[in-house]
């Protein structure tokens, strides 16, 4: 192992392309790993438990957090979400980085605890509101009402953008993308990140 593993956090309000971008971040670097976050809402079409979430009832997640299993945990829009800790401890020895598509909440966590050293965090921002609101709707998977209430907490999500490390506007998502990949290669080059 040349260095440990990075936490590669990826925040955003709904809409603004976290989890394209994550997706590309894994296709460019396929050693990377995915943290499969748990959740309590439930699976929408074609999602499988264990591969977009580990989908538990609120009281198996609730035994999670009080054992201490989860690195970071929140409420988001009346579902709990949260990474485990076991597979991301794992894959830092091995010096592996973890792809995180998570809120500001959950990124906050991590960055505060005993991991914070490691983590890189990033948040996505869309080129405007109004393009934000048409995004949402056109990826047709929720009801007006669900819209209506991403958007309205979008202004929240938005002023943690100081708290990352890098913000990327997401309006050319191939310069998004170019960008993105550029600071990961710098991050691993950091003098501080190589052993020896």
């Amino acid at each position: 192992m040349t260095r440990r593993g990075l936490l590669l956090i990826l925040s955003s309000p709904s809409g603004a392309g976290k989890s394209t971008l994550s997706r590309m971040l894994m296709a460019w670097d396929p050693t990377m790993r995915f943290s499969v976050s748990a959740t309590t809402r439930s699976p929408r079409p074609g999602e499988e438990d264990g591969r977009e979430y580990y989908f538990r009832s609120r009281a198996e997640f609730e035994t999670m957090v009080q054992t201490g299993e989860m690195l970071e945990h929140a409420e988001v829009f009346g579902n709990f979400y949260g990474s485990p800790r076991g597979p991301v401890l794992a894959a830092m020895d091995r010096g592996t980085d973890t792809v995180f598509d998570i809120d500001w909440q959950g990124g906050q966590q991590i960055r505060n605890s005993a991991l914070g050293r490691d983590v890189v965090s990033f948040f996505i921002l869309p080129p405007s509101i109004a393009e934000l609101d048409l995004r949402l709707r056109n990826r047709g998977q929720d009801s007006e009402d669900v819209i209506r209430g991403r958007m309205a907490k979008s202004e929240g999500e938005i002023s943690h953008w100081a708290e990352y490390d890098y913000v990327l506007i997401n309006e050319d998502l191939e310069r998004a993308e170019a960008e993105l990949i550029a600071i990961v290669q710098a991050e691993r080059l950091r003098r501080d990140r190589q052993p020896g």
